[in-house]
C-alpha cells in the first residue's frame, strides 16, 4: 500500500527565512508536501488545526503567540483521535534555547538553517512518522501516549530560561525570591480596592488585564499573568490554563466531558473553567 506524501507547515515570520526553509526542505526532502506557510503563532494554530499536517516547522519568536506557544494552544485543541505532528522549533542560536530543546529530546534547527542539520532532523522527523500509529476510535477520553509525552515536553519547555513566561535568558546572579502576595491593589475610577489574595478565587487574563475574581466581586488589574504567577504560592494557585490561575482550594469538582475535556466547578463562583491539556496531569485521583 503507497502511503500518502507526509504534509508539513511553516510557521516564521520572516519571509526570507521561510522561502529558505522551504527551499532546503525541497532539497532534503523531495516528497514533503508544504501545505502552507504563515507568519504568526495565531495563525499557525489555525491552519495546522484545519490542514492536520504531519510535521510542524514553528518559529520560536513570532508576533503574537510565540512558537512555543502557538505549539501548547495547538496540543490543546487538538483531536484526541488523530497522531499529533511532529514538532521542530526553528531558532536563533542561544545555548538555552539549545539546551532545554535537547534536555527534552525535541528537535530544532538553528538560523540560518544548515542543509547537514537539516539532513538530520528529516531523518529523525522520518523515523517517528514510520513508527506512528493512528489512535484507535473512536477517540479515548484520555489524551493518547504519543500526544502525552508531547504535552510532558511542552510543560518542561515552559519552565526552561529563555523559552518560557520570562522568554529571556537566566541571570547572572541567583534571582531572590519573590516576595508573595498578600493583597492586590485594584483600581476603580478614582478609588483603589485593597483586595486580599487570601480572597481571590481564581484569575484569568483578558486582553490587556487580568481579572481578579472573588466570591463577591470582579476586579481588573494591568499586572500580567506571568508577572502574578511569580509572586504567588504556587502550591495555593494552581494554573490550569494559558490564562487562569485557581485557588487550589477552591476547586470543588473536576468533570470530564465526552470529548476528554476537564472542566473546574468552583466553590462560591457559578463559572466552569476549563482545563488545558497541558494542565490535565493535575487531577488523577488520589
Amino acid at each position: 500500500m503507497t502511503l500518502p506524501a507526509p504534509r508539513a507547515l511553516i510557521a516564521e515570520d520572516e519571509p526570507l527565512l521561510a522561502a529558505a526553509l522551504r527551499q532546503e526542505l525541497a532539497r532534503a526532502w523531495p516528497a514533503l508536501e508544504i501545505v502552507a506557510t504563515v507568519g504568526d503563532g495565531l495563525s499557525a494554530v489555525q491552519q495546522a488545526l484545519a490542514l492536520q499536517p504531519d510535521v510542524l516547522f514553528f518559529d520560536i519568536r513570532m508576533p503574537g503567540l510565540s512558537g512555543l506557544d502557538a505549539a501548547v494552544e495547538l496540543a490543546d485543541a487538538w483531536p484526541a483521535d488523530t497522531p499529533f505532528p511532529a514538532l521542530v522549533f526553528a531558532t536563533a542560536y542561544d545555548q538555552y534555547a539549545v539546551q532545554a530543546f535537547d534536555a527534552q529530546a525535541v528537535d530544532y534547527l538553528l538560523k540560518p538553517i544548515d542543509a547537514r542539520r537539516l539532513a538530520r532532523t528529516v531523518a529523525k522527523v522520518q523515523d517517528l512518522l514510520a513508527q506512528r500509529q493512528p489512535a484507535p476510535a473512536p477517540a479515548a477520553a484520555v489524551a493518547p501516549p504519543a500526544l502525552e509525552a508531547t504535552m510532558a515536553q511542552l510543560r518542561a519547555l515552559l519552565q526552561a530560561p529563555g523559552l518560557g513566561a520570562s522568554a529571556a535568558p537566566p541571570p547572572l546572579q541567583p534571582a531572590q525570591p519573590a516576595t508573595r502576595l498578600s493583597v492586590i491593589q485594584a483600581s476603580h475610577g478614582t478609588q483603589i480596592h485593597m483586595v486580599p489574595v487570601a480572597e481571590v478565587v481564581y484569575f484569568e487574563a483578558a486582553d490587556k488585564y487580568v481579572r481578579v475574581l472573588t466570591t463577591e466581586r470582579e476586579y481588573l488589574i494591568r499586572t500580567a499573568l506571568k508577572e502574578l504567577i511569580e509572586q504567588l504560592d504556587p502550591q495555593e494557585f494552581w494554573q490550569v490554563h494559558r490564562s487562569t490561575l485557581v485557588r487550589a482550594t477552591a476547586i470543588a469538582t473536576v468533570t470530564r466531558d465526552e470529548a476528554g475535556k476537564q472542566h473546574l466547578s468552583l466553590r462560591g463562583r457559578p463559572e466552569r473553567l476549563p482545563v488545558s491539556r497541558l494542565y490535565a496531569h493535575l487531577f488523577k485521583a488520589m
